[in-house]
């Protein structure tokens, strides 16, 4: 977490609201907060704590928290804290409480809101949960962020539960706690088990033996299968024909019966298609007439109403209209009166303001006259203030005299830090140059077992081993050749051809000797002298090696001897820097007791600066007061010249109404006669105004409503003229058509014949009368030689059906075999899976045993936990080391809890509370920051932000400098380190920080410096 801003106002000490922009110093890397006792130092912490996750240390909700953070000056409170979290998001956390006017001890609890700033928007967010944004809860923040007063030695004294569980949330290792996992896992895979051997329990009969037994009966029943459908494919047959033969004359029965009834219906569908015509025809021409005759006439009627309904608006809009005129016309002459009335009220406001500025003045009379009594007394106390102060800044320069300069102190103490790391950084390169030596001699006797010239040597065994393998490569070839055509003459016969030139005929037969023998020895001596070249190889590779090796030894060693010669120069050019004469470079022991008497001078300078800073904090207070009371003179004079100027211009800006008539009349009096002047101007003008623009409005209205009334007119004499042209188009259609009247039209019309429908249906008609007629035909040029016996076919049937229902029982006990045999082999293999299955899961059963134990009680968490306290603790001790002087270590005992080995006393183990407060202070700052950066790292941040509000009171000089070089170190570390402190050291040393001062008046003001 890195803070950004934070907003205070009326929280404790803040009575005035106070920002503070942390970029300045968190750019620093390394600043300060610095005041007297009780300025509002540690309040900054708390409200950052409080904003954050409102918790404070001092206070808990049962001690009144919301009342007693409260400025007792104030009504109400509030603080907002901008930050950027781990993640480099910004985000804002506010706070704020109100007090009762009514009751001064009762203050409402605080109300939060969270944001975020996406796009330069803060957007409040749905939670106010502090630890989901950092990652930290109230107390690890504590710990590892905001230390508060109280609480910096918390986390060394923490017992080994406490610690364990901090560690644990900070580091995220309740990933490690697979208690509770591995209980689930093994509940479940226990119940899988029973389930398994219930499964398994269902599968006792089914074996192997039933399948096979299964199968046996299947064979057999399968061989009768085949002798049913060989007899019932031979009685099928004949069947299958007289059926047909049934089928043909049933068949022509029934269509000669429904001939029958088609032809009885055709007179009937005649005369329907006739009508059917006549409704098509008669629609297709009138129906679009009479649409249009319909839609005109109900036209007509819409605007014969819609020019009614206007008729009626225009007569209204005009009455509203002549009403407006006569109340303009009344109106008019009280109008043109309005200037001068309103001249009239100017002069009545003016008067009105020359009285109220003569009250005015009275008053300011009285208020100087006190005022001159107050300067006069604050003038005498700030006289005696800056005596006491010259006496005072006298014995200051003084002791100045004998204080040593504190830079020249610091870069005198650093000279001797340096020389003794000079001196350490010299005697460990050393000793890196003589295991570099004693590297390179030791390889310098693994050379000594190879020839002098080694390389030259593989150089010419390797060429002459290439030549031999190449000479017995050409032998090898010659043999090969050899060989095949030893294979080409022997398989040579007259008359046919050569495999090679094609001739048939072959008169001198080269014979060749058996060049095998040859051959294989030729490849034995090949083998060989390629293993000669892989042996020879090795060696020259592992010579390289070792070459290689001592190369890279060399060249670290010439590296070493320039780092040492490099060591050997910064120590005498830090010999010859040093420049303080008064100091010897040999002697560090005189150097610390000038040093001491140093420090104690600058403690005594430190407490008459202290009183001279008081006595110039009253001599300030009285100065301000004295130029808050001259100034507030001059305010009133400034203020009683003004009104009597104003008086003047105003009387001098009366128009109508003269002074003398009202100068004894009181102000209210006037100022009833003005209010009632005003208010019936503004009525005349307001009511003149409304009146011209109704008059404005309604004349255009009422000329676009008589322009709507003439063009309704107009359309309704278009549409009678267009409905007279379609009467004509309809008598011109009777006529045509051989009609006298147009009722004979909707007689015809009233049918409402289904035209596509009905057409359908004759359609369908004709289409089934002829395919009977043609399927009649047909059938009986088909069975003319045809004859049907029914007894001949009831004696077919029933051997027909007797075959069938044996062919179906066999078929039926088949299947059923096949089914059984099936579901067995199925049955089977599951039963092979399920103990498959079964096997796994015991074997799981044993390793979840295993893990069940290594996780039991969160002893691997505890572990876990004990590995990071460790390297923790090697954190710590690299900056512990150098505080004390490499006089103390820290260490973790056997029970996980932190203990101290003292080097002064034989490396011994002692308690950390045996710690002094000074001692104690080292070590938690080195635990805090070694802590600081796990989280860091954990958090994966670029930087992190850590405040320390304690502990640098409890040492001594000397260590606070080593204490602020550890700390500016951590600049170079992407490391942000606040300091709340009074210690003065610390604030000659530290560039940037806050001072805050508290002022009677106006609470705790902050200023940078």
């Amino acid at each position: 977490m890195i803070p950004v801003q934070l907003t205070i106002e009326g929280l404790y000490s803040y009575q005035q609201r106070q920002i503070i922009n942390f970029k300045n110093l968190t750019d620093a890397g390394l600043f300060g907060i610095f005041g007297s006792v009780g300025s509002g130092k540690s309040s900054v912490l708390e409200a950052i704590s409080f904003a954050l996750y409102g918790e404070t240390e001092r206070l808990n909700m049962r001690d009144k928290r919301a009342y007693n953070m409260m400025n007792l000056k104030s009504n109400s409170s509030y603080i907002e804290f901008d930050f950027l979290n781990f993640e480099n998001k910004l985000f804002r956390a506010a706070r704020d409480f109100k007090r009762n006017s009514k009751k001064f001890d009762d203050v409402k609890p605080s109300s939060v809101t969270f944001y975020e700033n996406v796009d330069n928007k803060w957007i409040p967010l749905e939670h106010s949960n502090a630890e989901q944004i950092i990652g930290l809860s109230y107390s690890n923040f504590k710990r590892t962020i905001i230390i508060p007063q109280g609480q910096f030695k918390e986390f060394l004294e923490l017992g080994a539960t406490e610690r364990t569980n901090m560690m644990k949330e900070i580091f995220g290792l309740q990933r490690y706690d697979l208690q509770n996992n591995v209980s689930s896992l093994n509940i479940k895979n226990r119940s899988e088990l029973d389930q398994l051997d219930g499964q398994l329990k269902g599968f006792e009969e089914i074996n192997e033996e039933t399948i096979s037994l299964n199968k046996e009966n299947l064979n057999s029943e399968q061989q009768k299968l085949q002798e049913a459908k060989e007899n019932f494919q031979k009685i099928n047959e004949s069947y299958q024909q007289l059926k047909s033969l049934k089928t043909d004359f049933e068949n022509l029965q029934q269509k000669k019966e429904s001939f029958k009834t088609l032809s009885n219906q055709k007179a009937e569908i005649d005369i329907l298609e006739a009508e059917t015509d006549l409704y098509d025809r008669i629609s297709r021409i009138f129906n679009p007439l009479i649409s249009e005759k319909e839609k005109l006439s109900k036209e007509i009627s819409g605007k014969q109403s819609e020019t009614e309904k206007q008729t009626k608006i225009v007569q209204e809009t005009e009455l509203q209209f002549n009403t407006i005129k006569e109340h303009i016309a009344n109106l008019q002459p009280k109008f043109e009166a309005l200037e001068q009335s309103k001249i009239q009220e100017n002069d009545l406001n003016l008067i009105l303001q020359i009285l109220k500025y003569s009250d005015e003045i009275k008053n300011l009379k009285e208020r100087t006259q006190k005022g001159s009594k107050e300067v006069t007394e604050v003038e005498g106390k700030r006289k005696n203030i800056q005596q006491n102060i010259d006496q005072l800044s006298k014995e200051t320069e003084e002791l100045k005299t004998k204080k040593l300069d504190s830079t020249l102190l610091l870069n005198v103490g650093n000279w001797y830090i340096q020389q003794k790391n000079f001196r350490k950084s010299q005697e460990d390169q050393t000793e890196k140059i003589r295991k570099q030596e004693s590297q390179i001699q030791q390889i310098s006797e693994e050379l000594k077992a190879f020839p002098e010239n080694f390389k030259e040597d593989f150089k010419t065994k390797k060429e002459t081993l290439e030549a031999q393998k190449k000479e017995f490569s050409q032998k090898l070839d010659h043999l090969k050749i050899q060989q095949e055509l030893s294979k080409f003459s022997s398989e040579l016969h007259n008359g046919e051809a050569c495999p090679l030139c094609g001739s048939s005929e072959h008169p001198n037969i080269v014979e060749f000797h058996d060049v095998n023998t040859e051959l294989q020895e030729i490849q034995e001596k090949i083998q060989s002298v390629d293993q000669e070249l892989i042996n020879l190889q090795k060696q020259e590779n592992e010579t390289d090696k070792i070459l290689e090796r001592k190369n890279i030894f060399e060249n670290q060693l010439k590296i070493e001897q320039e780092t040492i010669l490099e060591i050997q120069n910064n120590i005498q050019n830090h010999l010859d820097s040093f420049v303080w004469t008064e100091f010897n470079p040999e002697n560090e022991t005189e150097f610390e007791q000038k040093r001491l008497q140093s420090l104690e001078t600058e403690k005594q300078i430190e407490h008459i600066n202290q009183n001279i800073s008081k006595q110039r904090e009253a001599a300030a207070k009285e100065l301000e007061n004295l130029e808050k009371y001259q100034k507030a003179l001059e305010i009133f004079k400034i203020q009683e010249a003004k009104k009597e100027e104003q008086i003047n211009t105003n009387r001098s800006n009366l128009k109508i109404l003269d002074w003398e008539n009202y100068h004894q009349k009181l102000s209210e009096e006037v100022e009833n006669i003005y209010e009632k002047l005003a208010k019936s101007n503004i009525e005349t003008e307001k009511n003149y105004q409304e009146l011209i623009q109704k008059e404005k409005e309604i004349s255009p209205k009422l000329a676009e409503q008589k322009t709507i009334l003439s063009q309704l007119e107009k359309q309704i004499s278009e549409l009678k003229s267009e409905i007279s042209s379609n009467l004509e188009s309809i008598e011109k259609s009777l006529s045509e058509n051989n009609f006298t009247d147009f009722s004979q039209i909707e007689n015809i019309l009233e049918k409402k014949i289904n035209v596509e429908e009905l057409r359908n249906k004759i359609q369908k008609f004709k289409i089934d009368f002829e395919i009977l007629k043609n399927g009649i035909s047909e059938l009986e040029i088909k069975l003319k030689d045809f004859s049907f016996d029914d007894e001949l076919f009831s004696i077919k049937e029933k051997e027909f059906t007797e075959a069938e229902n044996v062919l179906k029982q066999i078929n039926n006990f088949v299947v059923k075999l096949t089914t059984e045999i099936e579901r067995l082999e199925k049955e089977y293999r599951k039963k092979e899976d399920l103990l498959k299955e079964q096997s796994k899961l015991h074997k799981r059963a044993e390793n979840l045993k295993v893990m069940t134990n290594l996780f039991k009680g969160a002893g691997f968490v505890q572990y876990v936990s004990s590995i990071y306290l460790r390297q923790l603790c090697d954190h710590a001790n690299i900056r512990f080391h150098r505080m004390t002087r490499n006089q103390l270590s820290l260490q973790l005992n056997e029970n996980n809890d932190f203990e101290i080995i003292d080097y002064l006393n034989e490396g011994r183990s002692r308690s950390v509370k045996t710690l002094s407060g000074g001692q104690a202070f080292q070590v938690s700052l080195s635990l805090a920051l070694a802590l600081a950066e796990s989280v860091q790292a954990n958090a994966q941040s670029n930087k992190n932000f850590f405040f320390i509000d304690e502990g640098f009171g409890t040492q001594d000089i000397e260590s606070v400098n080593i204490v602020f070089e550890t700390l500016n170190a951590l600049q170079k570390e992407n490391r942000i380190v606040g300091i709340i402190s009074h210690v003065e050291e610390l604030k000659e040393k530290i560039p940037v920080a806050l001072e805050i001062v508290k002022d009677e008046d106006r609470g705790s003001l902050i200023k940078i410096i």
